[in-house]
């Protein structure tokens, strides 16, 4: 008798001991994530001094339809340059996007017409449809050259936009500061991914002449920047898929498994305590 007695406060601890691990395990499935999918570059060992890696090569992006140019032209005289900058309301469109809300690229701009030209005070039609920002530059300084003495003019695109969606910090269309964008840019205005986003498998969706390009891109391996889609291009979208635990986490049938479970393994605690 004393040896039975013995054995029913040690098959208790089993009992209890077995609940918590099965506790412990379901929580680490649903929330725990392995260092090796969380860094990025791993093909580049801890002790290496130095890598040198082929960059992509960038490309100008060429304005279109629909764009916003930012113009600026100065001038000796400070009022021409006033006259020469001010937007009308038949050429201007403000900027109006997420970015601006987020404190990225706000302002205005002339819009890019239908037929590919801009119409600026002064200067006149100026088509510009096909050409980069440092060509519509050229020609705008060479009109204002005929009227003004040494005009300076600086000329970028104000919509430049990118959108970032899926399991980043801040998933949003940001409107970026420049046109020369990487991937990684786009990813740290976004407040990088959370330790649920997928590094291995990273989505890029790009309007290629009214047909949808699918990217796939591992941060995992330093071959992303040779890659010729590591310079982003106007209303790129990138998407973070969520991980295997993320999915886990929010999957409704496995958490209501988990608390069955456990509401059976307490019921058979109780049980075996009262039969002792």
């Amino acid at each position: 008798m004393r040896i039975a007695k013995q054995g029913k406060p040690q098959l208790r601890f089993f009992l209890i001991l077995f609940l918590l691990i099965g506790q412990m395990a379901n929580l680490c499935l649903t929330s725990c994530s392995t260092p090796k999918n969380i860094t990025y570059f791993k093909d580049i060992p801890d002790t290496i001094k130095q890598k040198k890696i082929d960059m992509a090569v960038y490309f100008t992006p060429v304005i279109k339809s629909d764009d916003i140019l930012q113009v600026t032209i100065q001038t000796l005289d400070p009022m021409v340059t006033t006259l020469l900058n001010q937007s009308s309301s038949a050429t201007s469109a403000t900027i109006s996007t997420a970015g601006a809300v987020n404190g990225i690229g706000n302002g205005s701009g002339y819009l890019v017409d239908k037929n590919g030209n801009v119409i600026l005070p002064l200067i006149g039609k100026i088509t510009v449809s096909g050409k980069t920002t440092d060509q519509v530059r050229d020609i705008i300084q060479g009109k204002a050259a005929e009227y003004y003495k040494d005009p300076v003019v600086n000329v970028r695109l104000a919509n430049f936009k990118v959108t970032i969606l899926g399991e980043v910090a801040k998933p949003s269309t940001y409107v970026m500061p420049n046109e020369k964008v990487t991937l990684l840019d786009a990813i740290g205005i976004a407040g990088d991914l959370t330790i649920y986003g997928k590094r291995g498998n990273v989505m890029l969706i790009r309007d290629n002449n009214g047909k949808k390009e699918f990217i796939r891109f591992n941060l995992n391996n330093t071959k992303i920047f040779s890659s010729p889609y590591f310079y982003l291009q106007q209303g790129d979208v990138v998407y973070i898929e969520p991980n295997k635990y993320k999915v886990q986490s929010t999957d409704v049938t496995s958490v209501r498994r988990i608390a069955i479970l456990t509401s059976l393994l307490s019921l058979l605690i109780i049980i075996v305590s009262r039969v002792n």
